[in-house]
C-alpha cells in the first residue's frame, strides 16, 4: 500500500478491505485509466455523494476481458502516476489498481455475466463479447469494493443501461448513478481514444457531436411547430393565400405549422443526424459510420418512425483512420416546448 498526498494506491483486495474498514459511505468510480476530465467529474460527484465522512474509491484495471484483439489490449495507454495524480485532485481517497493476476487468479474466469439481448445489439454487434466481459469485472470489482454508490458516465449509454439491468436481475445492493457526457469545447466527447486523432482526423471527428446536437436541434424545432400547431389555425389554404400576398417568409412559417405532426419526429431526428454525417463520409480523411440508431434506454431496441412521446437515446459509432468512437444523447419525444 502506497500513499501519494492524500491518494491511498492500493494494489490488492487485502489492501483494500484494511483501507476500508470503519469508514463511512463508500461512492466507487470504475475505469480503465487514462482518466481525463470526464472521469474528474465522475471522482467529483462521488465525492459529493459520498460526503466529507464517506470515501471515494477509483478502480483502475484494464480489463482484458473486454478486448476482442490482443493488439487493441496492448494499445491501450497505461498512466498509473497521471491518474493517481487525477484522481487526487478530484477527491479520491484511494486509487485501487491490482494486476490481472489479482483480479483473475487462477487465469482467465470459467463463469461470466451473460449480457444477454441487449448485449447483442450495437456496441455488442460490432464489439462480439465486448459486454459479457465489462459485466463480468463489473461484477467483481462490485464484490471487491462493496460501495453504496457506483458512477459510470451516460457516454458509454449501452454499457451505463447494461450494469442497471444486471445490478436490478442479480439484486447487487448498490445504487447505479449516470453522470453526464464531459465534451470538450469543441463539442467532442472526452474520451481517453481521442488522443489517438491527429487534427485532420479531429476534424472529421466533430461529425459525431454535431449530428447528434442538429438531431436534438431538429426535434426541438419539430416539437415547437406542433405546439403552435395546437394552439393556431395555420393551414395549407391560408400558407397560399400569403404566398399571393408576396409574404414569403410568412407564409413558409404558417406552411410549417400547418404541416407538423407529432408522428415525425425520429424520422426528423434520424434524417437531421444522418444528413451531417453522410457528409463526414465524403471528408479527408473520411468518417466511416458504424451505425446510427434511435434506441429505447430501457433495452436499446429501435424506436418505431411513429413514436410521439417518450425518452430515447440517438447513439451513434463510427471509425476515423484508426480510431473508433462512440457518442450519444439522451431525447424526449412529447417534451413541453
Amino acid at each position: 500500500m502506497n500513499t501519494t498526498g492524500a491518494t491511498t494506491l492500493l494494489r490488492t483486495a487485502a489492501e483494500l478491505d484494511a483501507f476500508g474498514a470503519g469508514k463511512g459511505p463508500r461512492a466507487v468510480v470504475m475505469t480503465m485509466g487514462a482518466l481525463h476530465e470526464g472521469h474528474a467529474t465522475l471522482i467529483r460527484a462521488a465525492r459529493t455523494a459520498a460526503g466529507p465522512d464517506g470515501q471515494v474509491v477509483v478502480t483502475v484495471f484494464v480489463n482484458p476481458l473486454q478486448f476482442g484483439e490482443a493488439a487493441d489490449l496492448d494499445r491501450y495507454p497505461r498512466t498509473l502516476d497521471a491518474d493517481l495524480a487525477v484522481a487526487g485532485a478530484a477527491g479520491a481517497d484511494a486509487v485501487f489498481a491490482p494486476s490481472v493476476d489479482e483480479v483473475y487468479p487462477g487465469g482467465e474466469p470459467q463463469v461470466r455475466i451473460d449480457a444477454g439481448p441487449m448485449g447483442e445489439r450495437l456496441e455488442g454487434a460490432s464489439r462480439p463479447g465486448h459486454f459479457d466481459g465489462m459485466l463480468t469485472v463489473v461484477a467483481k470489482m462490485l464484490h471487491l469494493t462493496r460501495p453504496d454508490a457506483a458512477f459510470f458516465g451516460q457516454k458509454d449509454a449501452q454499457q451505463l443501461a447494461l450494469i442497471r439491468r444486471m445490478v436490478r436481475d442479480l439484486n447487487f445492493p448498490v445504487e447505479i448513478v449516470g453522470v453526464e457526457t464531459v465534451r470538450e469545447p469543441d463539442g467532442l466527447a472526452l474520451s481517453s481514444r481521442n488522443r489517438f486523432l491527429d487534427a485532420e482526423e479531429r476534424r472529421t471527428a466533430l461529425a459525431l457531436s454535431r449530428a447528434l446536437f442538429a438531431a436534438r436541434d431538429r426535434l426541438a424545432a419539430q416539437q415547437a411547430l406542433h405546439a403552435r400547431a395546437q394552439t393556431t389555425t395555420a393551414t395549407t389554404g391560408r400558407a397560399a393565400a400569403l404566398t399571393r400576398l408576396g409574404e414569403v417568409r410568412a407564409a413558409a412559417d404558417t406552411q410549417a405549422v400547418a404541416w407538423a405532426r407529432p408522428d415525425d419526429g425520429p424520422t426528423a431526428v434520424r434524417a437531421a443526424a444522418r444528413t451531417i454525417l453522410d457528409d463526414a463520409a465524403a471528408a479527408q480523411p473520411p468518417l466511416a459510420l458504424d451505425y446510427l440508431a434511435l434506441v429505447d434506454p430501457a433495452d436499446f431496441t429501435e424506436i418505431p418512425d411513429d413514436r410521439t412521446t417518450g425518452d430515447a437515446i440517438l447513439a451513434v459509432a463510427a471509425r476515423v483512420g484508426a480510431t473508433r468512437l462512440i457518442d450519444n444523447i439522451p431525447l424526449t419525444f412529447g417534451a413541453d416546448t
